[in-house]
């Protein structure tokens, strides 16, 4: 059975998709910055589904970490046959007002972080000709996000890369999915409120963590470049793509400066 490499996979979307291959059959190696949380999870699963689970601490904003968890895989002769990319980091607010250091994580993690894991773990499938990729983006990747500016700029590279690569290694046997989740009910989430004191969000746009990792696993599985679950973030996604560049800006500014109200 393959054995699949969750990054991010100690909560939320992460922890959600480990599960989905876990219970598919797949082998696991977890990967994130809490050991304990990850050690939980990994006993949870050995016992629910019978499968192989390694626990690989690292914390992927650092720069040759993904280098360092390449080797030790391949140290203990694990083959790794399924990436997903979903480890992350979200700071909401004003782009002025917001830590420098703040900033520079979330590229240091959703940006070079995750190309880091691509380059240390992509080319050993397209030698072998079969693997999966999945990288988790974001629906802000369609459209500027004002209060959410670096964010949603991050996981726009995300979106870019993964449809280029999906071109690139088109009949290779390796495949790129971008899962695209609109705004989801996790800890990051949660933190997010609680660190920028608001970030007003209507009800029917929270969408639910379970549901948003059945539909990345089973695109992974299937292939597809890009995965939007969703009714109303797929026709948002749809919408934006079709819609001028200044009409986006305007509505996307309206919505950001609700997200700010106190």
């Amino acid at each position: 059975m393959d054995t699949v490499v969750v990054t991010g996979a100690s909560s939320g979307i992460g922890e959600a998709l480990a599960i989905n291959f876990a219970r598919g059959g797949h082998d696991l190696v977890l990967v994130a910055r809490s050991e304990d949380k990850l050690r939980a999870l990994a006993r949870r699963l050995k016992a629910e589904h019978k499968v192989k689970v390694w626990v690989e601490p690292a914390d992927l904003s650092r720069r040759g970490a993904a280098k360092k968890l390449a080797a030790r895989l391949d140290e203990q002769g694990i083959e790794t046959h399924t990436l997903v990319n979903c480890a992350g980091v979200l700071e909401h607010g004003p782009f002025i007002e917001l830590r420098p250091a703040a900033q520079l994580e979330l590229i240091d993690l959703n940006v070079s972080g995750l190309t880091d894991m691509l380059l240390h773990f992509l080319p050993p499938m397209v030698k072998r000709g079969r693997g999966r990729i999945l990288n988790v983006a974001s629906i802000a990747a369609f459209q500027p996000v004002p209060s959410l500016a670096t964010y949603a700029a991050t996981k726009a590279y995300v979106l870019s890369l993964t449809e280029s690569l999906a071109e690139e290694l088109a009949g290779t046997g390796v495949s790129v999915t971008a899962l695209c989740p609109g705004i989801t009910a996790t800890d990051m989430m949660t933190k997010a409120k609680e660190k920028s004191g608001g970030l007003k969000l209507p009800g029917f746009v929270v969408g639910d963590v379970e549901n948003v990792a059945a539909q990345g696993y089973k695109a992974c599985l299937k292939g597809d470049v890009i995965c939007v679950p969703g009714a109303v973030n797929l026709a948002a996604t749809l919408t934006g793509r079709a819609t001028p560049k200044w009409l986006l800006r305007r509505i996307s500014g309206v919505l950001g400066r609700y997200t700010l109200k106190q």
